[in-house]
């Protein structure tokens, strides 16, 4: 939902920064100055259609947001404010609570929010969801704060030059960690991250953890099968608010099997659901599986095929989305399946989340593992032993934690918010959809996240609890089936051009900052893991450093397709 831009104790418009984002907001713009600075508004209206534009004013305050506040409801009629609403808006009511409790009223928020709220006490805040399911990025800059839902919108305030840390990051994990940006100077908030703005100057962060009060109940496992269903039900009961068509992206996996199972109990209609598959030999293609659990549910099933054509074409709209870029292959489908969307739904709910939060990833069995039989840590195993470094650095977990809840939070720390969830935010909202994620609800965490590691990995299955809980809602899913992991044939698409990509990508000047041509050319000639990485980056920096258009940087890099 929406794009934000704003400029806090400053003298600028934030008008030209939010002219940027209108792919996030189709429905309209709204500038507005306030005091002591200027915010601005890009809408995809998806809750009170009508009354809902912001930047919205209520209890003396003044709040702009990207994303969803999806307990408004029951927050408005806990605090009695009925009487007090004007709109039908989920942001109005946290105007009226922070009226009342000042930042203390940020704990209450169950969602996937950006916002930056001025109160009526004159604090201003910018805050970011705990899960970072939404996105948020500041500059410091003459003794001004800019900040804004995507770096594009900096573009004229900031000059595009390449952190090159950050790049070999990116390379080396596929995204970039820790608040810098690949962009010097540009920081992101990190999940979580409540910061108030004092004359011009962030002052230091306190954080929201995406554990709230974490549910430890008898461990039973009829029990917590029981439990698994109300939560889970409850959070696509909220996730689905909304005033506009939606429906959900549907893998072969259990995740988004899970999700369309409650989304199939919860509506009387069928519920739309799109997926993708590959049309190139060996690929991995789900649509079977989706198909199968399509028709056990009735649901709308549609299907969208992705063949290399999609690929040269898709690989520079991709580029130009991801401005915080994700080397994530995974981008492509996503970006086809919201292609393939657009125009019969506004809201997507998808199964992120599910394998960090209940223990899906075949890497904690691994880590569960002694060492005598091939345990070993759940971490990434770059090439780059500064860029690990940084990684653990980011990924430390608090005390007491198991070594299954230990790579948990990990994931949740960093692959989460800088990876999965900014590919989804990216490639949805370029096609201005809103993507959400009832995984990623506080509610599912503090249920999930305490559980005893047994009824998360048991044997060689990831997800137990979901597992046993699925083969009784939606057995058509066949949740002990072995898990395929998603993959997307990129190397075939890319080795018939190897030679000539090598020779091209190895000019790239982003790219010689952090790899030499010699490194380049054994990559891609020798079938290294960087090839797909490598092309990728070279486009964006084409696009994002550079300047040209999606069209001519996949030219320069790639030749004529």
């Amino acid at each position: 939902m929406c794009g934000i831009a704003g400029v806090l104790h400053g003298s600028a418009s934030a008008r030209p920064m939010i002219e940027t984002l209108t792919h996030r907001g189709p429905n309209g713009v709204r500038t507005e100055q306030v005091r002591g600075g200027s915010v601005a508004h890009a809408r995809l209206s998806i809750i009170d259609l009508e009354g809902g534009w912001q930047p919205l004013h209520a209890a003396g305050g003044t709040v702009i947001g990207n994303g969803e506040i999806y307990n408004y409801v029951e927050l408005a009629a806990e605090f009695g404010l009925a009487g007090e609403l004007s709109t039908g808006s989920d942001f109005e009511p946290l105007l009226h609570l922070y009226a009342r409790e000042g930042p203390a009223a940020f704990q209450r928020l169950r969602g996937m929010y950006a916002f930056c709220l001025i109160g009526g006490d004159g604090r201003t805040w910018l805050v970011r969801d705990p899960f970072g399911i939404k996105p948020l990025y500041v500059l410091e800059q003459d003794g001004a704060v800019y900040f804004a839902s995507e770096p594009r919108a900096f573009v004229g305030l900031l000059d595009a030059d390449l952190d090159e840390d950050r790049a070999r990051e990116l390379l080396a994990f596929n995204y970039t960690l820790t608040g810098e940006t690949i962009f010097k100077g540009l920081k992101r908030l990190a999940p979580g991250e409540i910061v108030e703005v004092v004359e011009g100057t962030l002052q230091a962060p306190t954080h929201r953890s995406f554990l709230s009060s974490p549910v430890r109940c008898a461990t039973g496992e009829e029990n917590l099968i029981s439990r698994l269903d109300a939560v889970l039900e409850d959070s696509v009961r909220v996730h689905q608010r909304s005033d506009v068509p939606y429906g959900l992206f549907l893998s072969g996996g259990i995740d988004s099997a899970a999700i369309a199972t409650l989304m199939s109990r919860l509506n009387a209609r069928p519920v739309t659901a799109f997926t993708c598959g590959f049309d190139a030999p060996g690929a991995r293609d789900e649509r079977g599986q989706a198909e199968q659990v399509a028709r056990a549910l009735n649901l709308d099933w549609r299907e969208t095929r992705f063949d290399e054509a999609d690929f040269w074409r898709i690989l520079p709209q991709v580029a130009w989305a991801l401005d915080d870029p994700t080397a994530d292959y995974a981008t492509l489908p996503t970006y086809k399946l919201a292609e393939a969307a657009k125009g019969t739904l506004t809201v997507v709910l998808t199964g992120e989340g599910g394998d960090e939060l209940f223990g899906g990833y075949g890497r904690y069995r691994k880590a569960l593992r002694p060492a005598w039989l091939g345990g070993r840590p759940a971490e990434p195993r770059p090439g780059d032993a500064q860029a690990l470094d940084r990684w653990r650095a980011q990924a430390r977990p608090p005390a007491g934690l198991t070594r299954l809840q230990q790579a948990q939070w990990a994931d949740i720390a960093t692959w989460l918010p800088n990876d999965l969830l900014l590919k989804l935010d990216r490639c949805l909202m370029a096609h201005g959809l809103e993507g959400r994620t009832p995984f990623l609800d506080p509610r599912v965490a503090d249920f999930a996240f305490p559980l005893p590691d047994r009824f998360k990995v048991r044997g060689r299955y990831g997800k137990w609890l979901v597992r046993k809980w699925l083969e009784r809602v939606c057995p058509a899913a066949d949740p002990w089936a072995r898990k395929q992991g998603f993959t997307v044939p990129v190397d075939a698409w890319i080795a018939p051009r190897a030679a000539d990509l090598a020779e091209r990508i190895g000019k790239v000047e982003a790219v010689r900052r952090v790899r030499t041509p010699d490194a380049v050319r054994a990559t891609f000639v020798g079938g290294g893991s960087e090839r797909w990485p490598l092309l990728f980056f070279a486009v964006w920096s084409l696009i994002h450093l550079e300047g040209a258009s999606p069209e001519d940087a996949l030219r320069q890099a790639a030749g004529t397709i």
